[in-house]
């Protein structure tokens, strides 16, 4: 494994949940993007291509299942691994987010040191794979 950081997007349209994710997993080693809404997200998505995005499902302009859609649609970005993170936890958002092809859920409230074992998990999985 090199010594870049990995780098992780994160989106989500509330700030203060925007600035604990990113804070949380900049001390745990990564550099991280940040965009406040859907179409910011699929822009910083596509120019950064980062190792992981992290993404509120409930944002302005997209939402996290559309993003994730249409990062899954493009040959440039379809790899990028994505964590839902949203408030919406009935069976049927977490089966629409994983139709959409999330790699994992999480729910609000989250606690930021599981945020961090699921990002390094999917992350090390990755690696192992390439």
């Amino acid at each position: 494994m090199s010594d870049d950081p990995r780098t992780v997007l994160v989106a989500d349209d509330d700030e203060d949940i925007l600035q604990l994710v990113s804070f949380r997993l900049q001390r745990a080693g990564y550099t991280v993007v940040t965009a406040a809404d859907g179409p910011q997200a699929l822009a910083a998505a596509r120019e950064h291509q980062p190792d992981l995005a992290v993404l509120d499902v409930m944002m302005p302009g997209l939402n996290g299942y559309e993003v994730t859609r249409q990062l899954r649609a493009d040959a440039a970005t379809a790899q990028i691994p994505v964590i839902l993170l949203t408030a919406r936890v009935q069976e049927a958002d977490v089966s629409r987010g994983f139709e959409a092809g999330a790699d994992d859920y999480l729910r609000k409230p989250f606690s930021p040191q599981e945020l961090r074992s699921r990002v390094q998990a999917i992350l090390a999985r990755r690696s192992s794979v390439r």
